[in-house]
């Protein structure tokens, strides 16, 4: 089944009524729009050039505005829903007690553990729509605007595939599965973790069987991180680490880290 298909059957699945609150990727009407600037391109290639070079209006808004607002919505969507699944899941005091109380009742862990799923596709398959539309269009416009786009999209933290709290939220899920027996192998996604390898890490498989790995070594350390913090770059670090090398008390936290304290890796504030 081509990718085109599959998304379209993914926003009116199961998950129809999660996705009606989320953004997502018009994957459809960019089709539509490369398919004109190919079209354009069959006349002359020199008209098309100077056409998509200086005065294809719809190719920069559709491919850079609009992308970059929909990408944004989409990480700003599942980040908030994903904090908020995992501030659940840790919860203390009366909350943790009333969660506690209603596990009683009904299984509130089943019903984060699908949320949480919904989650993980939700964000892996607008990550797929989004290289597959952006390697569309420098093959159209012979450009490399796609891999600047996506630089750019690393630089501004909204990648969808190396958001700290996809991270977190694979993590979760191996650990509770781990805990409860295998019950939510399922749930799990496509999330698997390897600590015996010589570089410990956390690895995502797409449905189109790409990979990527997360490291598990803190940078400072060298060790597999303890106590994971991750900064908003992304890379992550064992808790004492970080605050050691943000000159705060770990007591304190991260939080309290002067605002020109700068990642370990990328030197990033």
């Amino acid at each position: 089944m081509k990718f085109g298909e599959a998304f379209r059957e993914y926003l009116h699945g199961d998950q129809e009524k999660f996705l009606d609150k989320c953004s997502h990727v018009e994957y459809k009407r960019l089709k539509k729009v490369l398919k004109r600037c190919r079209r354009s391109s069959l006349g002359s290639q020199e008209i098309f050039f100077f056409f998509c070079l200086f005065e294809c209006v719809v190719c920069d808004q559709m491919f850079f505005s609009e992308l970059m607002k929909e990408v944004s919505d989409i990480a700003g969507c599942f980040n908030t829903k994903a904090r908020r699944l995992l501030h659940l899941h840790v919860a203390k005091g009366m909350q943790g007690y009333v969660l506690w109380f209603r596990q009683c009742f009904r299984d509130d862990k089943l019903a984060m553990a699908e949320e949480g799923r919904m989650l993980m596709e939700y964000v892996t398959m607008n990550a797929i729509a989004i290289r597959k539309i952006l390697k569309k269009y420098d093959k159209v416009h012979s450009s490399v605007n796609g891999n600047v786009f996506k630089s750019k999209m690393r630089a501004e933290h909204i990648e969808l595939l190396q958001s700290p709290w996809l991270i977190e939220l694979g993590a979760l899920f191996l650990n509770i599965n781990g805990v409860d027996g295998g019950r939510f192998s399922e749930f799990c996604g496509n999330f698997s973790c390897d600590l015996d390898a010589s570089e410990p890490v956390m690895r995502l498989t797409l449905p189109n069987s790409v990979t990527i790995d997360y490291s598990l070594t803190c940078a400072i350390c060298l060790d597999t991180v303890f106590n994971p913090y991750a900064l908003s770059c992304g890379h992550l670090f064992c808790k004492s680490c970080a605050c050691s090398a943000a000159f705060v008390p770990i007591f304190l936290g991260l939080k309290e880290a002067t605002p020109d304290s700068k990642c370990s890796i990328c030197r990033e504030r």
